[in-house]
């Protein structure tokens, strides 16, 4: 990897050359530049890390990348010294769910509710969250004011509500009503809830994905099991926002995946919330989860009448059972080169924000993933998943400065992705 030299790139890095050769000073007085400098760097795509790396941030976003042999920094930048560390790109939740929770109670959705968990997630190293589904107002404000290169929380995409209509019409309607909220994805869901509901109609969903299409605004579909997968993406759906877990993968669906370049998040912590507490899980004595953990929620997931419902629970028994296969299919779909992108389903109650995504990285690992794979897919490929590789996901000039600095490199290890030394979105370091 070299620096990359284009319009302000390029006139960066000539500045940086000219200096090193003792021509010009102009960067001593230039008080907004930052290079990050000695890690190595894992840029987010299948490139060999680089050693001695330097990059070069102003106003937010990365313009220079290189060595430490490539050039010498002049005196007046800002320099940090991540000697020793691995820098990453800051990972991409392609599911989750911002603002509506507080404890274990939702209904509970506001303005600061929204940015003191995208807080909570950069604190993690999640610095962007596309939450799909339970967006309301508010939440569209919040995104609609992180292109700044002050911001120092996650960034946030939104879904609005998950969309149920009952018949063509009604999608159509929904979807128009979601639009003038201005969101960035539509969501629904094809699920029968174990047999308590009908599940949606192709009719009804061809209707709503094609007004969604109309409206410039991507699909993504809630499954549960692999027909339902088919169907919805032969009508068109631009995103699988679960694993299939009623049955292993087939040809027809890879083939339907990797021809329409769809990808699919396995959300395989969603399937763990629903029966691990049904007695003490071994992450409550993990410090890297009780640094963040509410004593009060812990507590109260403890209670041993609660863990007795979750046990006796029907469908905490069926999705238990069905782990085992969705995480087969993800190594599955993985070895067919269908495009995996990480996701959790983070955010509501007992699904916690910015550590199940470590939590489900490592279940990843267990399902035969390797570390690369898995950082691929919590980072370029994630943000390529969902349209957003224009502006995060990989550590390249012209995108914006988001990336974790790691005390061991993940590439040896996925759980040295919790060896968190800081956190930087737009280059500003994130308060733990």
């Amino acid at each position: 990897m070299s620096p990359i030299p284009s319009g302000r790139t390029l006139a960066v890095a000539t500045l940086l050359l000219a200096a090193a050769c003792g021509g010009g000073t102009a960067a001593e007085d230039d008080s907004s530049l930052k290079a990050f400098v000695g890690a190595r760097l894992f840029d987010g795509t299948e490139s060999i890390p680089l050693d001695r790396s330097v990059i070069l941030v102003e106003d937010g976003r990365i313009q220079a990348i290189g060595t430490q042999g490539d050039f010498q920094i002049p005196a007046g930048i800002e320099q940090i010294d991540l000697a020793g560390r691995t820098l990453i790109p800051g990972l991409v939740n392609t599911h989750g769910h911002v603002g509506d929770v507080q404890g274990l109670e939702s209904g509970n959705y506001s303005r600061q509710n929204v940015l003191d968990q995208l807080s909570l997630y950069a604190r993690y190293g999640v610095t962007t969250v596309l939450s799909l589904g339970d967006d309301q107002e508010e939440g569209v404000q919040v995104r609609s004011e992180q292109m700044d290169p002050s911001l120092d929380r996650a960034r946030l995409f939104v879904a609005g509500p998950v969309l149920d209509p009952s018949s063509a019409e009604e999608a159509v309607q929904q979807v128009q009503q979601i639009a003038e909220m201005g969101v960035d994805w539509v969501k629904f869901r094809i699920d029968s809830g174990l047999g308590a509901r009908e599940k949606m109609t192709p009719e009804t969903y061809r209707a709503l994905i094609d007004a969604a299409h109309d409206r410039g605004i991507p699909v993504a579909a809630h499954i549960v099991e692999l027909e339902d997968a088919k169907e919805a993406l032969r009508a068109g759906v631009d995103f699988i926002a679960h694993s299939v877990r009623d049955a292993p993968v087939d040809d027809e669906l890879i083939a339907l995946l990797r021809e329409g370049r769809i990808c699919l998040t396995p959300t395989l912590t969603r399937e763990l919330s629903t029966f691990v507490y049904g007695s003490r899980p071994d992450f409550f004595d993990d410090p890297f989860f009780l640094r963040e953990a509410d004593p009060a929620v812990v507590d109260a997931l403890q209670d041993p009448a609660r863990q007795q419902r979750t046990r006796e629970s029907a469908a905490a028994q069926y999705w238990e059972a069905q782990l085992p296969q969705a995480m087969d299919n993800l190594r599955d779909l993985t070895d067919a080169g269908v495009r995996i992108a990480l996701g959790t389903d983070s955010g509501p109650a007992g699904r916690f924000q910015g550590y199940f995504e470590h939590l489900e990285m490592e279940m990843m690992a267990e399902a035969g993933l390797t570390p690369m794979q898995i950082l691929l897919a919590a980072t370029g490929n994630a943000a390529r998943c969902v349209g957003l590789d224009d502006e995060v996901g990989t550590i390249e000039p012209g995108k914006w400065a988001d990336f974790v600095v790691l005390e061991e490199n993940p590439l040896e290890d996925i759980r040295n992705t919790r060896t968190i030394d800081s956190v930087w979105i737009a280059g500003n370091r994130v308060p733990m």
